[in-house]
């Protein structure tokens, strides 16, 4: 679930993303761990040190607070700039 909001992110940033092995919990068992693990891949590679950037802005924020939706007022995670529910931006 993290990694569609990291995703939401960053397609609000115009940095154009994919998630890789999104169905691939499925073979867990049958495959390893790490190879059924969705992943995030930045479509244009000019865009990662500036999607790096923001991921990790986001990451390291241990002390932030989480936030309500000025939209819709829902609670959101520290970690998310996303509202979940309605998807407006942190303001």
């Amino acid at each position: 679930m993290i990694i569609f909001n990291l995703k939401n992110v960053l397609e609000a940033e115009r940095i154009n993303v994919i998630v890789m092995n999104e169905f691939a919990s499925s073979g867990a068992g049958d495959l390893a761990t790490f190879d059924t693990w969705p992943e995030l891949w930045i479509e244009n590679e000019t865009q990662f040190e500036r999607a790096e950037v923001i991921l990790k802005d986001i990451v390291s924020q241990p002390g932030a607070s989480d936030w309500y939706c000025r939209g819709c007022q829902e609670k959101n995670g520290a970690a998310f700039q996303l509202c979940w529910n309605c998807g407006r931006t942190y303001e």
